[in-house]
């Protein structure tokens, strides 16, 4: 069962899938402060420091405060305004993610088109090969 479990575990994609997510993670945490602390600094200098996140319903006539921190702990509130940071959030950090991965496109299909043509020799082995695998099983 050891050797199995090697077996999985160092198959080229099991290490490939775990890369992906390290460098996912990696790469999300740079999106998330691009957007934290580059992008959203300079929304909020803008539109004057406008912050939507505390802005509030409340459900209750027992709530009287002027925060929402507070406020929750009053009672119930409505809390749109975190709700429409989160919303902003997501659709910036979608469209910074847009960008990178078209940009990643374009770099590998400029790397794509600096490949040297297949040769002629390649051609006439890859036709070998699918004729032999077309070949009924004896």
């Amino acid at each position: 069962m050891l050797e199995e479990f090697k077996k999985f575990a160092l198959r080229g994609n099991v290490v490939d899938l775990a890369v992906g997510v390290i460098i996912g993670a990696a790469f999300g945490n740079i999106v998330s402060s691009l957007v934290g602390d580059i992008i959203m600094p300079i929304i909020g200098a803008v539109t004057g420091g406008l912050d939507f996140s505390n802005y509030f319903i409340p459900l209750s006539s027992k709530v009287t405060a002027a925060s929402l921190v507070d406020a929750k702990k009053q009672g119930a509130v409505l809390a749109y305004g975190s709700f429409l940071t989160i919303t902003l959030n997501f659709i910036i950090i979608a469209f910074v993610l847009f960008l990178a991965i078209r940009a990643i496109g374009k770099l590998m299909k400029k790397e794509a088109e600096k490949a040297p043509p297949v040769s002629q020799q390649e051609l006439l082995l890859a036709e070998i090969r699918d004729l032999l695998k077309a070949r009924p099983e004896r």
